[in-house]
């Protein structure tokens, strides 16, 4: 169910066990039963409005916020979600003190690092932007100093390793005299900071702007909000 992008894999049990789940039309309330590869599986009702009722949260975060689990002297990113923060559209929802409830990060940002970071109360969501096949990219604007010649732009793209393992093809081109635009499918710690490393660069700043097709646009630097019924990842 998971891997079809139904659910979490924590939800799936949940609905499975209030036999809210039907594999080929038949009801299924027994942990580890199992479904052919080509079954036709349907949540009830009850389960797909608990699904849809899932939200997921873009927040432009400032420098000085870890993005996921407190670290001692420093706060995360999830304080920022108040209502006084919220950047509001006339059909912009509410905020509610529920939509904290199992909130978090979908993903990392450097405490010294701004731009856009997705939280969310979707497993759905979450698989789909860090599980370990995601295909999801993402932007980032990156400002540094120092001399690039044409073989380190090339190894940037594709040919470094960190932590003894190699890195995914990247796509990395100047956007002008002093900064980079990086395009990444997977999310090492600090890992553009430490590819620049590699090729004697030093990064000044750092910002992502994009995650999949969702855009940072013109959210202010420390607001947020909810990810439309009409966007996607």
């Amino acid at each position: 169910m998971a891997e079809r992008g139904l659910c979490s894999r924590r939800d799936a049990d949940a609905y499975i066990t209030r036999g809210w789940v039907f594999v080929d039309g038949k009801r299924v309330s027994e942990l580890g039963t199992r479904a052919d590869a080509g079954a036709v599986i349907t949540l009830d009702r009850q389960a797909q409005a608990n699904q849809q009722s899932r939200l997921t949260i873009l927040l432009h975060k400032p420098m000085g916020y870890v993005s996921g689990q407190p670290e001692p002297g420093f706060t995360p990113a999830v304080t920022l979600i108040q209502p006084e923060r919220q950047y509001r559209t006339p059909d912009t929802p509410l905020f509610h003190p529920a939509c904290l409830k199992g909130l978090a990060p979908a993903g990392r940002l450097d405490i010294d690092s701004t731009g856009l970071l997705v939280l969310t109360q979707d497993g759905r969501v979450a698989r789909q932007l860090i599980g370990e096949d995601s295909a999801i990219d993402k932007e980032y604007l990156v400002r540094v100093e120092g001399h690039l010649d044409a073989t380190g732009l090339a190894l940037l793209n594709h040919g470094l390793s960190l932590d003894a393992r190699q890195l995914k093809p990247a796509r990395v081109e100047w956007l002008n005299d002093d900064q980079l635009r990086f395009v990444l499918r997977e999310g090492r710690k600090r890992q553009i900071r430490r590819m620049c490393e590699l090729v004697g660069l030093r990064v000044t700043g750092l910002k992502r702007v994009r995650i999949g097709a969702v855009r940072l646009g013109d959210l202010p630097l420390g607001q947020w909000r909810f990810l439309r019924p009409d966007e996607s990842f």
